[in-house]
């Protein structure tokens, strides 16, 4: 395995850990801010958003640099934001730290991806990918549950410092372990534009945003049912979130290593898996036992697409796929948002904390059903042959 795998897998540790530690500490961060719980949920759907936006508008203005250069820039950006986080007097500056930080998100994963893909031969591209997407794993199995462990010790300010520090580190090692010799050639704006015009990057684009939507509408506020509705004494959270972090590992390489085979196959098939999980979640969402097992298929399922949603959008982006890849990431966290906004209007409309998993079910059915779509009309514009602009693993399934 490249060691260029592992440095980005770094990187994408610390810009994973920012994301996701807040959704264990949002009581925390609410009540010092003095902020009703859907107002601490715009810490994280506003953190997506503004991915969202640095997924195209950095990823775009850099298509001419060299990659690493970049990579390390949105590094030192990422520790600014994360510093003004946690110096934050009060919930506004706080909100500019997260969009700071944010900004790095989307096209560190988007270049990343590309640069990732490119270390590997053509029939690993997926499994390379996921190997980089380790790294929001591991985020969630040791660095969410142990930040909010933190964060309930010491104070949530003390985790952001922390994250800071990471970022410090994975700074030095992309600068060490990622070799500028294997850094790939900058294209053009108008190359990476064209990527848009073909329908099924439309369409996977669509897929996860209502996958990852429907995920994180159920996840966003799960602070909040394991405590209210499960039963769960609050300091039990963290260990809780290291069960949901392994299902997003091991979800994670599954899902790489059966995309490597059959994208489509696999993205079906896992998200149709989801949405059964979360509506079993509901259901059972009262009984402690039940919900461990929930929370960990809910993990595996949901990060399982990953690989596959990352690398059918490449693979249908034909030969400039860096802006694609970043939308890509971007779209991960439009539905991000959407499941954080549709999971807080449900407690605000006095559903109580398992509405969020019913509005992520139905967000996830609809991913499915889009994704059946996608298959079929990729299936019917096959020609009998693999397009000449794609690596084997890049092809989408038919």
């Amino acid at each position: 395995m490249p060691l260029g795998l592992i440095a980005l897998a770094l990187g994408a540790f610390g810009i994973g850990l920012t994301e996701f530690v807040i959704m264990g500490l949002l009581p925390e961060v609410a009540a010092d801010f003095g902020v009703t719980e859907a107002a601490a949920g715009w810490l994280i759907s506003g953190y997506a958003l503004s991915v969202v936006v640095g997924a195209l508008f950095l990823t775009a203005a850099t298509t001419r640099l060299p990659r690493k250069p970049v990579l390390l820039g949105l590094i030192v950006l990422f520790i600014i934001g994360n510093a003004l986080t946690a110096l934050a007097p009060g919930y506004g500056l706080a909100m500019v730290g997260r969009i700071v930080a944010a900004l790095t998100h989307g096209a560190f994963f988007g270049i990343g991806s590309v640069l990732a893909a490119s270390l590997v031969p053509a029939a690993k591209k997926a499994g390379a990918i996921a190997i980089m997407f380790t790294g929001l794993t591991a985020a969630n199995v040791l660095g969410v549950p142990f930040g909010t462990f933190l964060g309930q010790q010491l104070g949530w300010r003390a985790t952001f410092w922390a994250i800071a520090v990471i970022g410090v580190l994975a700074f030095v090692g992309i600068a060490l372990l990622v070799p500028a010799t294997h850094d790939i050639a900058p294209t053009r704006l108008r190359d990476e534009l064209g990527a848009f015009r073909s329908g099924q990057v439309w369409l996977s684009l669509i897929v996860t945003v209502l996958a990852y939507g429907g995920m994180f509408g159920a996840f966003t506020y799960i602070a909040y049912t394991l405590t209210e509705v499960s039963g769960f004494a609050s300091s039990m959270v963290p260990w809780l979130l290291v069960l949901f972090g392994v299902g997003l590992f091991l979800g994670n390489w599954a899902g790489g290593k059966a995309a490597d085979r059959s994208i489509d196959g696999t993205l079906i098939v896992f998200v149709a898996a989801l949405v059964v999980v979360l509506v079993g979640f509901a259901l059972v969402a009262a009984s402690g036992p039940a919900t461990v097992v929930a929370l960990f298929l809910m993990g595996g399922f949901g990060f399982g697409t990953v690989p596959g949603l990352q690398s059918r959008i490449m693979g249908y982006a034909a030969s400039a796929p860096t802006l694609a890849s970043g939308a890509n990431i971007g779209a991960f966290n439009v539905g991000n948002a959407l499941g954080a906004w549709a999971g807080g209007v449900g407690i605000a409309a006095g559903l109580g904390y398992t509405s969020p998993i019913w509005i992520g079910a139905g967000i996830t059915a609809l991913a499915l059903v889009v994704m059946v779509v996608a298959a079929l009309t990729a299936r019917s514009a096959k020609t009998g042959s693999a397009p000449a602009h794609t690596t084997t693993a890049a092809v989408p399934a038919r």
